[in-house]
């Protein structure tokens, strides 16, 4: 592992200035090569406090700053990392182990994509159709006039995840600064130099000093300090639903509002009707896509009982099929993840599965190559939905398959979850796939198809989080209601 240069590390970003962080720097490492990629910053709790009151400081003009004035903003800054696409995705490849092909188009390019997006703001999205009752208590004499207008909610704490640095940012970021309210990110400690050179687009894009501020750091007490601080009215948080609710109960002492994207075990339910390679390709995804190091992936496959061997048949094909390996070449297909310390807990599941009674079909194994942190692509068979690795979120490239006779067998099986983030259904009978889809309880269910609309509401049910976010339904997280009545 090569080493840095102290004075070479990254600054903090606090007040619109660049300054050196108290408690030093650490090394981010680059899980394909195991290199280091470069110093991150170390914050202490004054620091943190310090970005929190520059964010308190400048919401005041930044909320009356005219919108238009705002979105140029985020326009300047959706251009300015198109331009910089290369540069700021070759860094997230380094700090993430994407694939060249996924850092490109799903982390940088989707989040040019968001901010391009918040930057194009329509008028109705902003307030919300007056309303005029027709008599109030004293009768006619009582008819009011009432329009209802969405508010910043003030200073943003945006709590970021490490699968994607620059998507997952720019999703909460964008949205927060068009409705007027300042932030504060506190960045995932394996990869937080991608948010840094989001926040100088934005510097460079015109945002007013304290308007963005980013602190980082691999002490837990960085991101506790944040979400304590007195000046930071809303906690926006992806990651594990273990720590979504100690963050929600330091939440709910102050009544700060709340954003939170947690965990997933994303069900996909496959009927035999279903079109088998639709389904394959897209559980396959859950190698493919940040080597199942997300949470909507469909990492719980429920599988109607006469196709049951022919997918796990194709499945164990398509594992076959994938290069694993340096995520720099244009033909891999699954890279690293992200440390030697969660490979090692991946591969405690697999083992686990074992000792359950699972069948490794494929993988379970590391690949042959000589550094990196990889797995090979692994489908688990024989499972049962109460077994751990049907339950609990791996947050890997580990795929179980489960069973089921008919359908109310597999809504059943599907909703035996803690979880309820994005679950899936595959079937010829359009008219039963809706069907299932409505009897599933999660925030979002794909049809035939793992993929999303970004205009769509977008978070969960039960563990998997609270509130709903992207397109127009951000702007709506990242604001307030207020009621504004007169005399009729």
């Amino acid at each position: 592992m090569s080493a840095f240069a102290e004075s070479d590390g990254q600054r903090l970003f606090v007040g619109g200035r660049w300054v050196e962080p108290d408690g030093g720097h650490y090394e981010v490492v680059d899980p394909a090569t195991e290199e280091t990629v470069g110093g991150a910053p170390e914050a202490s709790r004054e620091q943190v406090a310090a970005a929190c009151a520059a964010a308190r400081e400048a919401f005041d003009a930044w909320s009356r700053t005219p919108v238009g004035e705002r979105a140029a903003v985020l326009g300047r800054a959706a251009d300015i990392i198109r331009g910089r696409l290369r540069e700021y995705a070759d860094l997230a490849r380094a700090e993430t182990g994407a694939t060249t092909g996924t850092a490109r188009a799903m982390q940088v390019g989707v989040a040019a994509a968001r901010f391009r997006r918040y930057a194009t703001v329509e008028p109705a999205e902003w307030a919300i159709p007056p309303q005029i009752n027709e008599a109030g208590p004293m009768g006619k004499a009582g008819v009011m006039g009432a329009l209802a207008v969405r508010q910043p909610v003030g200073v943003v704490a945006c709590i970021t995840s490490y699968n994607n640095p620059w998507a997952n940012p720019a999703g909460k970021v964008a949205p927060a600064l068009a409705m007027g309210n300042t932030v504060v990110v506190k960045p995932a400690p394996q990869d937080p130099l991608s948010v840094y050179r989001m926040a100088e687009a934005l510097e460079a894009a015109g945002a007013p000093p304290g308007v963005v501020n980013v602190v980082s750091g691999r002490d837990v007490g960085v991101g506790e300090a944040v979400v304590a601080s007195p000046d930071v009215d809303m906690v926006s948080f992806t990651g594990s639903t273990a720590v979504g609710q100690r963050i929600g109960e330091v939440c709910g002492r102050d009544m700060k509002r709340q954003l939170m994207e947690l965990g997933g075990k994303g069900a996909a339910v496959v009927f035999e009707d279903a079109d088998v390679r639709s389904a394959v390709a897209g559980i396959g995804t859950t190698f493919s896509f940040y080597s199942g190091q997300i949470c909507t992936a469909p990492t719980r496959v429920l599988v109607q009982r006469g196709l049951y061997d022919r997918l796990v048949d194709e499945l164990a094909a398509y594992t076959g099929r994938l290069k694993v390996g340096d995520p720099s070449e244009p033909d891999t297909v699954m890279g690293p993840v992200i440390t030697a310390e969660h490979r090692a807990r991946v591969e405690s599941y697999v083992e686990l599965a074992r000792k359950e009674g699972a069948t490794v079909v494929a993988g379970g194994e590391r690949p042959p190559l000589d550094r990196g942190f990889y797995l090979a692509p692994t489908l688990l068979a024989d499972c049962t939905n109460d077994m751990r690795v049907a339950r609990e979120e791996i947050f890997g490239p580990v795929v179980s398959v489960v069973p089921f006779d008919d359908e109310e067998e597999g809504i059943a099986l599907a909703n035996d979850s803690d979880y309820g983030l994005i679950d899936y259904v595959w079937s010829g009978d359009v008219a039963r796939a809706f069907r299932v889809a409505r009897r599933l309880r999660a925030g979002g269910v794909g049809i035939n198809t793992v993929g999303r609309n970004m205009e769509a509401p977008f978070g969960g049910f039960k563990k998997s989080g609270v509130g709903r976010d992207v397109g127009s339904y951000a702007l709506h997280a990242y604001s307030e209601v207020q009621a504004i009545v007169w005399p009729g």
